[in-house]
């Protein structure tokens, strides 16, 4: 005989019955007992933000760390409101995440807080899954992690309040997703993309976010036809120590590397999108066949239309690729043979021309290159400074760096940081943000990160200015004033939310607070006072 529960305890069992044993969230009236019962009756963590946005944030980044679906869960109304920004950056980069949103009584339509929480998830491009009945709990609580996996995006399961205080039985329901590899390229159009690939004389291999776990099939075809390879921004670190890694490929390459693309003849693209960053608009795929591979249909031709394209599983095509150029014996293209892989990678300094009482922006990057623990994760939020980051700050492997791109927001940096932390507590943190986007979303959960004890490093890079639109007026010959600002000391205020502060003003205290590095005691903040007038531009 099945005992009966109540309605909020089969939630919190159905999560553990997902293997979920980790959520992000902040309590309301219609989702606290839920949260208590997974932490009293399932032994999971509870992780509370400060804001709910936060919450699906670390989400989002708790899933890319830790390769498994992030949990969050937020009441209702505002609640859910507060969080469209973070579930349109998780729909865009296609992150799956659950986030468990209470709903309003169904009884009480005239409740102050009710809104129609379907249409809001649907304008943010996740998914809605509604909880039907209290006898329904575990297979809707499994549909929303299924249809999170197969659809890889954001699923809001919503959960009306007066549900939760309802019996009913318990059955555990998790679905298969069925996560076997993609399948096999074959046909005339296989054999067109071999021909291409077989006559190119100067073939070059670029790898995406979708080709992360063929890294060895892509590297034996690259050797075998002696092409450099490189990667999206999302892919950054894939090919690292590679003899014939060119490193990003696109608008964040070094100007030798940017030749060196625009050179060859043939680029055969893995699990990439071929954006107008990665393509700098579509110059670097001009005069050259391009062969794109991706599992996902969609994703191909979206940002050109290809020479040839296999809707394949990257690490199976890139065998067989190989297979069919040995079998025909194709002689090696050779353009590896006398490339200066020290130059291609190599980023220009450029003049130093900082104002007194700043720091130069590009000296202090790379010194924390030298000094920054190399097993770190790098999270980036957005901002001008934030290209110059990818370019000098390395990383060990994609699944190391989590990059806040995907709708172009800024402040929402070191709360993917906190999930970044959560998810891989044995690795440091490092995470860059600006001056503006600390002050809309990181001073919100910098002591989040203190509370937690994470092992993290924020660098505010400030140049008291919104730094994306104060060289748009500098440009036109305007008064950018409207962009700056005279912000509090943000040192000071890591202190005083419980991190210890550095403020970087001159190149002495630069390395003052590169020798505190490994002595932190918990989340540290460096200020770079930055001159605004001596940021580098944005690579896009």
């Amino acid at each position: 005989m099945q005992v009966e529960n109540y309605v909020y305890q089969n939630i919190a069992q159905s999560l553990k019955d997902h293997g979920v044993e980790t959520i992000f969230g902040l309590m309301g009236d219609a989702n606290l007992f839920m949260v208590d019962s997974f932490v009293r009756d399932c032994s999971g963590r509870f992780v509370p933000a400060a804001h709910e946005g936060s919450s699906v944030l670390m989400a989002l980044a708790y899933t890319h760390v830790a390769d498994k679906v992030g949990v969050a869960t937020v009441t209702h109304g505002p609640a859910l409101t507060n969080c469209m920004t973070a579930l349109t950056e998780g729909a865009r980069g296609h992150i799956p995440m659950v986030l468990l949103a209470g709903d309003t009584p169904v009884a009480n339509p005239r409740h102050l807080q009710s809104i129609d929480q379907r249409e809001v998830v649907k304008a943010t491009g996740a998914g809605f899954e509604q909880m039907r009945t209290p006898e329904t709990v575990a297979m809707d609580v499994a549909r929303a992690f299924y249809r999170a996996q197969v659809e890889r995006r954001p699923i809001v399961l919503n959960m009306p309040a007066d549900f939760m205080w309802r019996e009913a039985a318990h059955t555990p329901s998790v679905l298969d997703v069925f996560t076997a590899p993609g399948g096999v390229a074959e046909g005339e159009i296989l054999d067109n993309a071999i021909g291409m690939i077989a006559s190119a004389r100067r073939p070059l291999i670029l790898a995406g976010a979708g080709a992360v776990k063929a890294r060895e099939e892509i590297i034996k075809l690259a050797d075998r036809l002696e092409a450099p390879l490189a990667t999206t921004l999302k892919a950054k670190g894939l090919f690292k120590d590679h003899p014939y890694n060119i490193d990003i490929f696109g608008t964040l390459s070094t100007p030798a590397a940017y030749e060196l693309i625009a050179q060859s003849d043939c680029i055969i693209c893995f699990g990439a999108s071929l954006h107008d960053f990665t393509t700098d608009q579509g110059k670097l795929m001009k005069d050259k066949r391009i062969v794109q591979i991706d599992v996902t249909p969609t994703a191909i031709g979206g940002g050109l239309h290809p020479d040839a394209a296999l809707v394949a599983d990257a690490g199976l095509t890139a065998e067989t690729i190989l297979y069919w150029l040995n079998e025909a014996e194709i002689p090696a293209s050779g353009f590896t043979r006398d490339l200066d892989i020290a130059k291609l990678t190599e980023h220009p300094i450029g003049p130093n021309k900082t104002a007194e009482g700043c720091v130069n922006y590009i000296h202090a990057l790379e010194r924390l290159e030298e000094v920054l623990p190399k097993d770190r994760l790098l999270v980036t939020d957005g901002g001008r400074f934030m290209t110059e980051v990818w370019v000098r700050l390395s990383v060990q492997g994609p699944k190391s760096f989590v990059a806040t791109t995907n709708f172009g927001s800024i402040g929402i940096g070191l709360q993917e940081a906190i999930g970044a932390g959560v998810a891989a507590p044995e690795k440091p943190v490092v995470m860059f943000t600006g001056d503006g986007g600390f002050m809309m979303g990181g001073i919100n959960e910098f002591n989040t990160a203190v509370r937690l004890g994470l092992d993290l490093i924020v660098i505010v890079a400030n140049d008291s200015a919104y730094g994306a639109e104060h060289i748009q007026f500098i440009d036109r010959k305007m008064d950018p004033s409207l962009t700056e600002f005279h912000w509090p000391s943000f040192a000071e205020i890591g202190a005083s939310l419980g991190g210890q502060g550095y403020t970087v003003r001159n190149n002495a205290e630069l390395e003052e607070a590169l020798a505190a590095i490994p002595n932190r005691t918990g989340p540290m903040m460096i200020e770079l006072k930055l001159d605004p007038h001596d940021v580098p531009r944005m690579r896009i």
